[in-house]
């Protein structure tokens, strides 16, 4: 027996009525997701740090602050994101009416993961809401605590008609893919991204995956490496480092890793005292597998910073790795934990070579006093996202689209971008019924004036002239 049949059979019913369409509907639902958050603010803290010994201030920060931030923006831009958008028209359609509708796609399917298991979650559902569609969440059964808290008290918020929530592994996700949706969100690694996209493909569904990748830090010589030492620091072990924008790696001279490798290990002292183990503010390793996988690539190149772990605790201690060979598992994938490969470079240049051989990363960082060297990094290689002298910052800025290019993804969202990944654009020509003596020169016979005036009032320009 389907699991799901029924589940899916009344969210398209409900879609398919036309309630999730008026802006009132839509702006409920936003509200009744800002009440969860407001609401639910305690459970929530307790469930993400069960989950991933968040502390208060990174549950805070990253999880339910950013996402009351974008149900925020939704709900004062509605109206605006919702309204048709009139187009520049040729000369033949001047007497028309063009413009773009944004229409819900229907039916969504979220897939949300496990390392920040809430904002990933309703980010994209608040786009998907806000465009009107009826959605269907898949939070990650990894992250169990969440998972019950989103599965259990989400749905109370929100119009059950309308949304939904369901649980399972692997395989049960299987099993919902081989359904039809009208628009699939995915959060995860690329290997779960091909699955997902192979599945989609199947019903010619639309996808934005979100995805990961190896994100290059190069740190130029001209830089105060306590600076940088802090920023790379704080956002590499932010959520002991199960980012996935994360700076990954380090690419810098021999001179600047020596100059790097004390301040880095002053930061972390700083930041976690003498025994990281101990700090409230490190985090732990998901899960059993993902800490041995870890583990594992702590063999990877020296230990020069950190290199402790505790199996019982799942934690392992902000590391640096020095003399790391680009063969080594550690720079084979991604790291998605507490440690800091260190490769080195001659120049510039052979830096941008190095990352410019290897799939386009999720995000990019450059430190540098010099602005054309940041600007050279920008210019000539390619990234999801980019951020000059600091981490990633640039995911804060809700105006700006977050998503990846290549292996790290398709597709973005965040602010209005999600309003518009949720939203099909449809393109819409209104022509009053009459003027057909002058449309007719469309028509057969065909003559050589007849190309000429068509082809020329057809031309792709804006005009103010309202005569044909």
């Amino acid at each position: 027996m389907d699991p799901f049949a029924d589940t899916l059979q009344r969210l398209r019913e409900a879609f398919g009525s036309g309630r999730t369409r008026p802006a009132e509907f839509r702006a409920a639902q936003l509200k009744g997701l800002s009440r969860f958050l407001q609401e639910n603010k305690q459970l929530l803290q307790e469930a993400l740090a069960q989950d991933l010994h968040k502390s208060a201030f990174e549950s805070e920060v990253s999880e339910i602050s950013i996402s009351q931030n974008e149900i925020n923006s939704a709900l004062r831009n509605l109206r605006a994101w919702m309204k048709d958008e009139k187009v520049p028209k040729n000369l033949a359609t001047q007497l028309d009416s063009a413009f773009i509708r944004k229409e819900p796609f229907g039916l969504v399917l979220i897939i949300a993961p496990w390392n920040y298991p809430l904002n990933l979650s309703l980010e994209p559902l608040v786009g998907a809401l806000a465009a009107g569609n009826c959605v269907l969440l898949k939070p990650s059964e990894i992250s169990k605590s969440t998972e019950k808290v989103l599965a259990e008290v989400l749905p109370r918020y929100l119009d059950q008609s309308c949304f939904a929530v369901v649980l399972g592994g692997p395989q049960e996700t299987g099993q919902l893919l081989e359904h039809k949706f009208d628009y699939i969100f995915f959060t995860g690694s690329p290997r779960v991204g091909k699955i997902v996209m192979a599945a989609a493909a199947k019903h010619l569904t639309p996808v934005t995956l979100e995805l990961g990748g190896k994100n290059p830090c190069y740190v130029d010589d001209n830089c105060d490496p306590q600076t940088v030492a802090n920023r790379v620091a704080f956002f590499r072990y932010f959520n002991s480092g199960q980012t996935c924008v994360a700076p990954d790696y380090i690419l810098c001279s021999p001179e600047m890793q020596a100059r790097l490798l004390p301040a880095l290990q002053s930061a972390i002292t700083r930041f976690y005292g003498e025994d990281p183990q101990s700090s409230p503010d490190l985090g732990r390793i998901i899960s059993e597998k993902n800490f041995q996988r870890l583990r594992g690539l702590l063999s990877c190149g020296r230990v020069a910073i950190g290199g402790q772990s505790d199996e019982s605790d799942r934690y392992i201690a902000p590391t640096v790795l020095v003399d790391v060979q680009e063969t080594e598992p550690v720079m084979q994938e991604e790291i998605f934990g507490p440690i800091l490969p260190i490769m080195n470079v001659g120049s510039l240049d052979e830096a941008i070579d190095f990352i410019n051989r290897r799939e386009k990363p999720l995000a990019l960082y450059t430190f540098s006093n010099s602005n054309q060297v940041v600007k050279r990094v920008l210019a000539q290689t390619s990234s999801g996202g980019f951020c000059g002298n600091d981490g990633f910052m640039h995911m804060t800025v809700a105006s700006l689209p977050f998503g990846g290019v290549g292996a790290s993804g398709m597709g973005s969202y965040h602010g209005k971008f999600s309003f518009d990944t949720f939203s099909h654009h449809r393109a819409c020509l209104l022509r009053r019924p009459g003027l057909e003596k002058v449309y007719a020169l469309r028509y057969p016979p065909h003559t050589p004036r007849n190309l000429s005036v068509l082809l020329m009032a057809m031309e792709t320009r804006s005009c103010s002239c309202a005569l044909l």
